[in-house]
């Protein structure tokens, strides 16, 4: 028998309205200009990520973001006039999605960049869509087709090319194997949260006050964490961090989160997280621009390889 996760369930026994239940939809002109955008921030959100971890602690750096987060999504939802009231049963999904989300996947996150470089967390990353279509696929039935499949063959074989080249620039020591583990617990954290936003219960709640209320039991989770392992409170003075502060928890996690959540629940968890496979060729062009970042045929075969797998899987009308 088929195992099934807790909030798939739940799913007959919790009294949800019932989602809209139209069929795929084909990639529309909104959902791609979604999907850029999200690209976008979050291909830049590595290198912030990098000078904040460099000045405090990850567990106080992470609880700092996600209460900005938290308060800029409640003032989203209110502005959106969404009933910040979640239906019965929906405030231990939040309690879910902010545990694995928004602490579990972010603190690993954090510590990974402490031991590796933000390139090569990025570019693991990217190997998202493989636990994400797989456990759609054995949790909540979604199809995998050939044109995803295919897609997927092709942007592995990029991915793999540009990991090659980060290890060729940073080659991995002993120590940076931590690093690589937790990158590979964060990718684990996430996957189980992108694929719980297909499922009915979940989809039936509206996203911003999901997440506004997730944020918030994943800011408080993860104060307790940094008490324990980082002891007092900590912050950097400077503005720079400030400034990063504010530009990860509103731009980089409010704007994005759900636009990124919609893409899941209208196009499934597997073509969903192809966005990870644009971040860290976004990541890329954005270090060229403002850092003098230096291409190799390693680097321009494997972006060619992701974006043109990319753009297989989701050039088909069908849901992954």
């Amino acid at each position: 028998m088929t195992p099934r996760p807790p909030w798939a369930i739940r799913q007959q026994v919790m009294p949800f309205p019932a989602p809209d239940e139209t069929p795929a939809v084909p990639v529309q002109g909104r959902l791609v200009a979604a999907f850029v955008l999200v690209a976008l921030i979050w291909g830049s959100t590595w290198f912030v990520i990098k000078d904040q971890v460099s000045a405090v602690p990850p567990g106080w750096t992470i609880t700092w973001r996600f209460a900005v987060a938290t308060a800029g999504c409640f003032l989203l939802a209110l502005a959106r006039r969404d009933a910040l009231r979640l239906p019965p049963g929906a405030q231990r999904l939040a309690v879910l999605v902010g545990l694995f989300q928004f602490c579990g996947n972010f603190q690993f996150v954090y510590r990974a960049e402490q031991h590796i470089t933000s390139g090569i967390v990025a570019v693991l990353y990217a190997l998202l869509m493989v636990p994400n279509a797989v456990l759609a696929r054995i949790f909540l039935g979604q199809k995998l087709t050939g044109r995803f499949l295919a897609g997927s063959a092709v942007a592995l074989g990029g991915i793999a090319l540009l990991l090659a080249h980060e290890l060729r620039v940073a080659p991995v020591q002993s120590a940076a194997l931590l690093g690589i583990g937790f990158t590979l617990l964060g990718l684990t954290c996430a996957s189980l949260v992108n694929v719980m936003q297909g499922a009915r219960t979940v989809r039936a709640v509206p996203a911003v006050p999901m997440l506004a209320w997730a944020m918030l039991w994943g800011t408080l989770i993860d104060a307790v964490l940094a008490l324990a392992l980082d002891g007092a409170p900590r912050f950097d003075p400077r503005p720079a961090y400030w400034g990063g502060v504010l530009y990860l928890g509103l731009v980089g996690s409010v704007l994005t989160f759900p636009l990124y959540f919609e893409l899941i629940r209208r196009w499934g968890a597997g073509r969903a997280a192809y966005n990870g496979v644009a971040t860290p060729v976004i990541a890329m062009l954005l270090s060229t621009l403002f850092e003098g970042y230096r291409w190799t045929a390693l680097a321009v075969g494997g972006s060619l390889l992701a974006l043109a797998g990319l753009l297989v899987a989701l050039s088909g009308r069908e849901k992954a």
